[in-house]
This record gives structure tokens, C-alpha cells and sequence, in this order.
């Protein structure tokens, strides 16, 4: 039932704007709670990627003094992902096109992650 609830929220995400091309809810330990990707990419990868870069950002950020971690967005040649906090349990992982007005995708993830947080 929550996972259904969770997979309706990304559905949201991912319609609310053709700049988002995948999401995804996982525990900060790596493991798929719920996931809307495509059938070229790996579940379980994603999360193990997706907890390892949130293991590094975090460790970064107390590191540097710069106070509690909020997001990490990586940018490559065909897009970005960006991780951001889904409470303390959890961190929503979207992925984005290249083209993409990161503001307004930004400001979706981020409803996103506190509706997530709310269920979790």
C-alpha cells in the first residue's frame, strides 16, 4: 500500500515535467523502497550509487563546516541526478536531462521529498 502511495508520487514527479526522466526512493543504506526507472537501468545499482554519493556529500559537508547536508546534484555530458533528503530514512534520486530548467525541477523534487517524508 505505501509503496503504491510512494510510486504515485513519483509518477507525479516524473509527469510533472519531460525533463525528468527517472526517479527513485531509497534508505539511505542502498535498498529500493520504490522506483519509476527505465528498463536500462539497474535498481540495485542505483541505489548503492545513490547511498554511496549521499555517504560522500554528507561526510563532505560536516568536513567543511557547512551544516547539515540537503541535496547532492551531479552534472554530466547527457544530464544530472540530484539527491535530495526524503527524512532521515530515505533520499529521493531523479534523474534529469541535460536541457532541463533546474529551478522548476528543483522545486518539484523538493515536493516531492516532503511528501515522501511524510509517508515514510
Amino acid at each position: 500500500m505505501r509503496e503504491e502511495m510512494m510510486k504515485s508520487v513519483l509518477s507525479d514527479l516524473n509527469g510533472s515535467s519531460a525533463d525528468i526522466e527517472a526517479s527513485a526512493i531509497i534508505s539511505t543504506d542502498g535498498l529500493t523502497i520504490a522506483a519509476l526507472l527505465s528498463t536500462s537501468m539497474d535498481e540495485d545499482r542505483v541505489g548503492a550509487m545513490a547511498a554511496a554519493m549521499l555517504s560522500l556529500g554528507e561526510w563532505t559537508a560536516t568536513e567543511l563546516a557547512r551544516g547539515n547536508l540537503e541535496q547532492v546534484m551531479i552534472k554530466g555530458d547527457n544530464g544530472f541526478v540530484l539527491l535530495i533528503h526524503a527524512g532521515p530514512e530515505a533520499v529521493l534520486s531523479t534523474i534529469i536531462r541535460k536541457e532541463a530548467k533546474l529551478g522548476l525541477v528543483f522545486l518539484d523534487a523538493t515536493r516531492a521529498a516532503k511528501a515522501i517524508e511524510k509517508m515514510l
